[in-house]
């Protein structure tokens, strides 16, 4: 049943299996993709991935990554670089999804260039300067940001876009009572927190006439009145009247740690390659401060469990809504896919890490060659990205470095 066709909405799928959104860190200076990326798109669709979904493309100035060479998606003239990807992707009957997203609080200022903004004046714990608290005009600025990006996304040749609502980005803290604590019209009630993803799957579907709109949701996070089970499902059931076409179900925000993409233990050789400050320690401070780290590294308590940590809430999902669901997170065997897709408790499966190990996975899944991704979920992909592209790492840090 997992490399069966699919039609998720308006969307065929040759299988069940998607390359969940991932940043690549392969567009250029404008945003724009670059070949290097196109040909990595292109060769996840020749080696038979049901469906792509992009790296997230920016869709407002004060809403980019801190993160080199993110996708933009907020100006005109960068659809005809999109077109190339999409032809590419198209090539081999594969349909591909652009994520749009705002970072809101989880990004820097100084980076950026401009104030960053959310939808109540906080810090982020690993973003420490001040978002800037919303006017209600510019609530509707980015509403419009949202809306124009994905008509850019259907002249391009998209075959539907996917917000991004998921993992403390500025949608997600919209939504969460942890990241919204207004007293005006956008944020108190399940109703308001909520107001702004409607309008903005009610803009796209009007602009582009009926495109399809998926979201990207935490269903949980480990905030304090943040993301639970029972509001989400909520949630995607009002989403589902104001038009959405599918959700994939996710967890956590950046603030939780190691809780959107797991691992064993922290990938401490990265941490201290990649993460500030501690990338920047001089070279005796750091390798005195890493072999400390790896001492008490054992004992940090990780997030359980490592595998599959999404899939009960996407069933809970499931049977209250009557869209598509998608489930991701720690998926990487193939007997799993095949129980998960065949009990009906998702209807696709998607993941990140193992493309990023074995681009290929789908086709030697389908072979007979492996039947479960060689991805250890080591987490060194995870931060290289805020250095340099996305690639696998495991076994090649030096950690003297």
């Amino acid at each position: 049943m997992i490399f069966e066709k699919v039609n998720i909405g308006d969307v065929s799928l040759k299988n069940r299996i998607i390359r969940s959104a991932t940043h690549d860190g392969l567009a250029d200076e404008n945003g724009m993709p670059t070949q290097r990326l196109i040909s990595k798109y292109a060769y996840l669709a020749k080696n038979n991935v049901g469906c792509i979904i992009t790296g997230y493309a920016g869709v407002s100035e004060n809403g980019m990554s801190p993160y080199p060479a993110m996708l933009k998606i907020h100006k005109d003239e960068l659809v005809d670089g999109y077109k190339a990807l999409t032809d590419a992707v198209h090539e081999y009957d594969t349909p591909i999804i652009a994520q749009l997203a705002h970072c809101g609080r989880q990004t820097s200022s100084k980076v950026i260039g401009v104030q960053k903004a959310a939808p109540t004046a906080m810090r982020h714990l690993f973003y420490w300067d001040k978002a800037k608290a919303l006017e209600e005009s510019e609530i509707y600025q980015i509403i419009d940001d949202f809306v124009f990006a994905a008509v850019r996304a259907k002249k391009a040749g998209f075959d539907g876009v996917q917000l991004h609502g998921g993992h403390g980005y500025l949608l997600h803290d919209f939504m969460s009572k942890y990241g919204n604590r207004r007293s005006d019209s956008w944020g108190g009630s399940l109703e308001n927190r909520c107001k702004i993803v409607e309008l903005i799957i009610k803009g796209i579907k009007e602009k582009t006439g009926n495109m399809p709109v998926w979201i990207k949701l935490s269903a949980f996070d480990n905030r304090k009145n943040g993301m639970n089970i029972d509001e989400s499902i909520e949630i995607v059931k009002r989403l589902e009247q104001a038009g959405l076409d599918c959700v994939e179900i996710s967890c956590g925000s950046v603030e939780d740690g190691m809780s959107t993409m797991r691992s064993r233990v922290m990938p401490m050789d990265a941490v201290f390659k990649y993460k500030e400050p501690c990338a920047s320690f001089p070279k005796g401070l750091k390798a005195f401060s890493l072999k400390a780290a790896n001492l008490v590294n054992p004992m940090i308590k990780q997030p359980v469990p490592l595998e599959n940590f999404n899939v009960r809430n996407a069933a809970l999902i499931k049977q209250n809504v009557s869209i598509p669901v998608i489930t991701v997170g720690g998926i990487h065997r193939l007997d799993d896919m095949e129980y998960i897709v065949g009990s009906g408790m998702a209807d696709c499966v998607s993941m990140c890490r193992p493309f990023i190990c074995e681009p290929n996975l789908v086709t030697k899944l389908m072979n007979g060659s492996q039947r479960q991704a060689k991805c250890i979920m080591c987490n060194y992909c995870g931060l290289v990205i805020e250095k340099e592209n996305t690639k696998c790492l495991y076994g090649k840090i030096n950690s003297s470095d």
